[in-house]
């Protein structure tokens, strides 16, 4: 590999650290070196790279912030801790509860569904089937996709949420900043939302979606 000015490398890490995105077409700008070189330095310092924007886009390993499914997006890039798109929707797939479809995978990468569902028709490690007008994926190992085929039936069987109002919401919030570290099923039986007759679903979906409080452990339910 030819040697590289220590200075220009130290200028492309500080300047690839500050921007959290760069491409391979800048660093070979600042290092003024060949694409092969270039891709060589990429392996070496262990760059994430996007599954969007046809791998555009690559960051260093401790810039990106990872949700709780290992995504980051920053700006037009997208990046997955679990690898390319390919290894990304299969490890999204197989650690779903209930399975995904297709919106909800779309919704999740941060893709159009049409963009990307057409390279999973039969991968392996998935598994496909048709609910509803609509594909659903699980994982294809028989003992997961069980549990998650009846976790999904369980979902499609519970009544709808119905959502929160403006003065519902306001009213939780200010139980959890008066009650520090209060559960769900404690927030039931406070007299202000006993009146407003919120119910326990609506309650832990928000705080779910949210991320505010302890979830109601299953032997409360």
């Amino acid at each position: 590999m030819p040697v590289i000015d220590p200075k220009k490398i130290d200028f492309a890490r500080l300047t690839f650290k500050r921007d959290k995105t760069f491409t391979l077409t800048k660093l070979v700008s600042i290092l003024e070196c060949s694409s092969r070189t270039a891709q060589a330095k990429l392996k070496l310092w262990k760059t994430y790279t996007s599954y969007n924007q046809n791998g555009k886009y690559y960051t260093f390993p401790d810039v990106p912030e990872f949700d709780v499914h290992g995504l980051w997006r920053y700006k037009e890039a997208a990046f997955s801790k679990h690898g390319n798109l390919k290894k990304t929707v299969i490890h999204l797939i197989k650690s779903a509860s209930s399975g995904l479809n297709g919106r909800q995978l779309g919704e999740l990468l941060g893709l159009s569904p049409q963009s990307f569902l057409h390279h999973f028709r039969d991968c392996p490690g998935i598994y496909r089937e048709k609910q509803d007008g609509s594909y659903v994926y699980f994982a294809d190992d028989h003992s997961v996709r069980k549990k998650q085929m009846l976790q999904r039936s369980t979902l499609i069987l519970q009544p709808p949420v119905v959502p929160l109002s403006d003065p519902d919401v306001i009213i939780i919030l200010v139980a959890i900043i008066k009650h520090q570290g209060i559960l769900a099923k404690d927030i039931l039986v406070l007299p202000e939302i006993k009146k407003s007759k919120i119910s326990r679903q609506a309650i832990q979906v928000f705080l779910d979606t949210h991320g505010l409080v302890k979830k109601i452990p299953d032997s409360s339910l």
